[in-house]
């Protein structure tokens, strides 16, 4: 089966034997999947050139099994040109879909929501706002539920309250559980509306999503998190 001229951005690239690479890209209509670029490390190769993070370009592959063979790519977009902080929060993003993003499973809303924090992470400095709303909408595209709106009872947030926030379970009130991360209800309210002007909400934000997002991956370390925690 040959698949044409399909979106697709590249997430990772490893080298695979002598000349060829294995690349794990984000495509619009397939979800993530694994290509084998043949001959992509020969310094001749029409493929060597395209194979780069945070482009939006098209790609031509083939096969049955799941590691497909790539025969093509084209631009299609401007070069975004990532840089300094918002080139780290760029292979962040990458490194958080590899981690928890699964193969073969299409989804086009969060295809098109990172196209957008790529854009964004290319012409704005709040970086923190970026990061903070695509980690919401991957925990959320794949099912779990991070409720900013009520607590574990079904009550709304309110700003003026202390709540502990415990993945799979919610807010819920600090004499309950000595499990989650501590939060006020105000930082729930700014993040269900994307307001990060508060340095509170920018601080206890980070927090609690550092808290969630190591919760899913299992406690893997993700390199280029690291990176930008400690900026």
């Amino acid at each position: 089966m040959r698949i044409e001229d399909q979106n697709i951005y590249i997430l990772h690239t490893y080298p695979f034997k002598e000349t060829s690479l294995l690349v794990e890209v984000f495509s619009e209509n397939f979800g993530r999947l694994s290509l084998l670029a043949k001959g992509a490390r020969r310094p001749r190769s029409l493929l060597r050139g395209y194979l780069q993070p945070f482009q939006l370009v098209q790609g031509t592959w083939s096969g049955q099994g799941e590691l497909k063979t790539l025969f093509g790519v084209e631009w299609v977009s401007k070069y975004l040109g990532l840089n300094n902080q918002g080139l780290v929060c760029g292979f962040y993003l990458n490194e958080l879909m590899m981690k928890l993003l699964p193969k073969a499973d299409p989804n086009q809303s969060l295809f098109n929501y990172y196209h957008k924090c790529l854009v964004a992470l290319s012409i704005s400095k709040n970086h923190e706002k970026i990061l903070r709303s695509f980690e919401l909408k991957l925990l959320q595209v794949l099912g779990y539920q991070v409720n900013l709106l009520t607590d574990e009872n079904g009550e709304p947030i309110s700003d003026d309250k202390n709540y502990i926030f415990e993945a799979e379970y919610g807010a819920s009130s600090p004499d309950k559980t000595q499990n989650g991360v501590k939060v006020k209800g105000k930082t729930l309210q700014d993040m269900s509306n994307e307001n990060y002007k508060d340095h509170v909400t920018v601080n206890e934000s980070k927090l609690l999503m550092r808290y969630l997002i190591s919760f899913y991956t299992e406690n893997h370390n993700l390199k280029s998190k690291e990176l930008f925690y400690k900026s």
